[in-house]
């Protein structure tokens, strides 16, 4: 396999675009595909977590969660406590209080709503532009829409594609964590590239 090693590296700098650190962004996207096949059941209840580190029992979760044990997993990264800390110290920042009529911060739940994580990673400085060109997508891009009626969505984009070109999505939008082919099923509300570690 090591002699593979720089081939298959070479191979995957002929498909991504130039002068970015892409490759570097796989390791969430092999955190967020290996709950596929764990996480199979679809449960938003809210739930008293643990703090830091909180999570739900891994057969279950929703969209955002994960997101939440890619960036866990892939950099030791724990977004229930970024995105806690950041709501402390920014509450009015994040739609907490006019969307869900709160008046605090809560550690248990803020982290698994996609628009919180929408804010924060606004906040953070990953904000692309939306545009609906395959290749502005690279993989561990995060992605959100509107499903319809203002339901939010979150997902994080592979580096596997359709014959087509369109990068598949690693996501969980009703029957556990999937990979699908999505991208451009529903309106984009959010492009997010986290930068490479």
């Amino acid at each position: 396999m090591s002699a593979l090693k720089p081939i298959l590296l070479a191979a995957l700098a002929a498909v991504l675009p130039a002068g970015n650190a892409a490759a570097d962004n796989l390791g969430l996207v092999r955190a967020a595909r290996a709950q596929v096949g764990v996480t199979t059941l679809y449960d938003g209840a809210y739930r008293v977590l643990k703090y830091p580190g909180g999570d739900v029992p891994p057969e279950r979760g929703v969209c955002t969660d994960v997101i939440v044990r890619a960036f866990r997993q892939a950099r030791g990264q724990d977004l229930q406590v970024l995105v806690h800390e950041d709501m402390r110290a920014h509450f009015d920042a994040y739609p907490s209080r006019r969307r869900w009529g709160l008046t605090r911060p809560d550690s248990n739940i803020d982290h698994r709503r996609v628009p919180n994580l929408m804010v924060y990673f606004e906040r953070a400085g990953y904000s692309r532009r939306v545009v609906n060109a395959a290749s502005a997508y690279l993989p561990g891009d995060v992605v959100t829409w509107d499903l319809g009626g203002g339901v939010p969505h979150i997902g994080l984009v592979s580096e596997r594609r359709t014959p087509d070109g369109t990068p598949l999505i690693i996501h969980n939008i009703g029957a556990g964590a999937r990979e699908d082919d999505i991208l451009f099923r529903h309106a984009i509300t959010g492009h997010y590239r986290p930068p490479t570690p």
